[in-house]
């Protein structure tokens, strides 16, 4: 590594070996590993109360570990957090831009507050605005920026010393789709430009777009650690799935595609459906449906499907991740964190 930092050991930007947090009797973290790539996206994935953001906030020098280690960008954040806060930027489930100031005026302040001097934020305040493509509403108010403008200008603030390290602690939480979909974009820009990033969601399709590699924490603890087809793999390959009008022929059904499945096939009967993976896709879906014709079940669905990181999480642990309408929601913890987001990027 360079006396800079700019460089992670053996090419990891972000390494945490047995962290551990305890809050009185509760464990937040219990021995968490994480080893995130240099100029990538890693995925933190996992349930509320899994761990997810206090390792966000170990990592970022926001709180101490209790034990375990932890380096960013080469150092370490338990004995070199002043340098760690220089390398890196922060942003959390809720923007923290001024929405009285315009979006120039808020990316020049967090450039004084770098340090940067009235010159230097000016300058670097029109080119974040030209990178996250807010030219054109750059001098006019915050407040009347939408929900997607805001996340971006947000995450231009974060940009203001180019860290080389950024952490997006659920940075769409509550966004549209299109906003959504922006700020992605701007992620991207991002990691092509250098930066590694490592994003916490609880959104699976989020992770699954943007990130390279994917750890699912779960009571504290890494429990899985791969690619996102790689976690695909854990739960198997092609599954068909059909969905029938009447629970009654569930029975009728799970006999039919047992014929043509490589396991044991699953009922779900609040759902009216059955699913189990299989080997020759097309032919074990041309000889259901043509089955279930013959023999007079009427059916409302029937396909092929990959598994999901929904499914994922279920084998995993036991549980379906949050549908996106509880995450949108937040608790006490989230709402006390909206007033501890001072950190930008170094706290110089």
């Amino acid at each position: 590594m360079g006396d800079d930092g700019h460089h992670g050991h053996d090419g990891y930007a972000v390494r945490a070996e047995g962290l551990e947090k305890r809050y009185g009797e509760k464990r937040a973290l219990d021995g968490f590993d994480l080893a995130v790539r240099e100029g990538t996206v890693h995925g933190l994935l996992g349930p509320n109360g899994a761990g997810k953001t206090t390792a966000v906030r170990i990592l970022s020098t926001l709180i101490r570990l209790d034990g375990g280690r932890a380096t960013v960008a080469g150092l370490d954040v338990a004995r070199q957090p002043r340098e760690v806060r220089a390398r890196i930027g922060l942003t959390g489930q809720y923007a923290a831009v001024d929405e009285v100031l315009t979006g120039r005026q808020n990316l020049e302040m967090f450039g004084r507050l770098f340090h940067l001097g009235g010159r230097r934020a000016k300058l670097r305040a029109t080119e974040l605005l030209e990178q996250f493509d807010l030219t054109d509403a750059a001098d006019r108010g915050v407040g009347k920026y939408s929900g997607g403008m805001r996340r971006r200008l947000d995450l231009a603030a974060s940009m203001i010393l180019a860290p080389t390290v950024l952490f997006l602690d659920e940075p769409t939480t509550g966004l549209d789709p299109r906003s959504r979909g922006e700020v992605w974009e701007s992620v991207r820009a991002l990691v092509a430009g250098g930066t590694t990033v490592l994003l916490t969601t609880q959104y699976l399709e989020e992770a699954d777009k943007l990130a390279s590699h994917i750890t699912v924490i779960d009571q504290g603890r890494a429990i899985a650690d791969d690619t996102p087809d790689g976690l695909k793999n854990l739960v198997g390959g092609d599954r068909i799935e059909v969905v029938v009008a009447e629970r009654s022929d569930i029975p009728r059904v799970v006999k039919v595609v047992a014929r043509v499945s490589d396991g044991e096939p699953e009922a779900e009967e609040g759902e009216s459906r059955v699913h189990a993976p299989v080997i020759d896709r097309v032919s074990a879906l041309t000889e259901v449906a043509r089955t279930l014709q013959d023999e007079g079940v009427q059916v409302e669905d029937i396909g092929l499907r990959r598994p999901s990181l929904d499914d994922v999480f279920l084998r995993l642990t036991g549980h379906r991740t949050e549908k996106a309408e509880q995450a949108d929601k937040p608790d006490k913890a989230d709402k006390a964190e909206k007033g501890q987001k001072t950190q930008k990027g170094a706290a110089v």
